[in-house]
């Protein structure tokens, strides 16, 4: 097994080179996951709270944001959810403000093509399927918001790796699967690095190089870099 894990990581250091990406990283040991009781305590605790407190100093924006939704799209939902996968590959729904048209998702297969990111991922940045308070909110990040209820329901923390599509996790290596070691986040290092301006495979770099140096100083200092990139974006769209 161990051996076949080298050759996918051969593989793949031979990929990234192709697209100007250097993998520095082996696979992760089991001690390089931080299980620390005290640590996975307080991180749950400042999820919740942390989830609970963003929920109502923002409720008046949440509600804007909504009015804007029905008022451009009227026949559409508020919110649209998704099935994502989690930490040890386990599925759950995942929500955030529709930001797309109704039927975002039957058009996808149309648009696979012009791809503009590297790897298991689909990012274009002039995606017809945008609505116009949908730029808004995606270039803000204002369309995640929702996902603070994953985080109180424990599908989530405020910190870590972004939750993928199941149709992206298909096409990981044993290398790429080791950012599901941990739960997702709504926010992370490949947010606050220039997110869509990252590629595929610089964003799993970032993301296990997350899980090993996982701390709560980490942690905090993230969110605090995520609310002044929601202030001043610095890639997302």
């Amino acid at each position: 097994m161990r051996m076949k894990e080298e050759c996918e990581l051969e593989l793949l250091k031979t990929q990234s080179s192709k697209n100007s990406v250097v993998i520095t990283s082996s696979f992760l040991r089991t001690e390089e996951v931080n299980n620390d009781f005290i640590y996975r305590f307080s991180k749950r605790l400042i999820d919740i709270l942390g989830s609970l407190i963003g929920v109502v100093m923002l409720f008046p924006l949440l509600l804007f944001v909504a009015i804007a939704i029905k008022r451009e799209e009227k026949e559409g939902p508020v919110f649209f959810s998704q099935i994502r996968v989690g930490k040890d590959g386990k599925k759950f729904k995942m929500y955030k403000f529709r930001s797309m048209c109704v039927d975002a998702e039957d058009k996808l297969r149309e648009l696979l093509k012009y791809n503009e990111i590297d790897g298991a991922m689909f990012k274009m940045k002039d995606d017809p399927r945008v609505t116009t308070i949908g730029k808004f909110i995606r270039k803000t990040s204002i369309d995640e918001l929702p996902q603070l209820l994953n985080v109180l329901k424990g599908d989530m923390s405020l910190v870590g790796p972004r939750p993928p599509l199941e149709r992206e996790v298909i096409n990981y290596s044993t290398y790429d699967r080791q950012r599901l070691l941990i739960k997702p986040g709504c926010t992370g290092l490949w947010q606050i690095s220039g997110r869509n301006n990252v590629s595929f495979f610089d964003m799993i770099e970032l993301d296990l190089k997350y899980i090993k140096q996982q701390s709560l100083i980490n942690d905090i200092k993230i969110i605090i870099k995520t609310v002044y990139i929601m202030i001043k974006p610095n890639g997302a769209y």
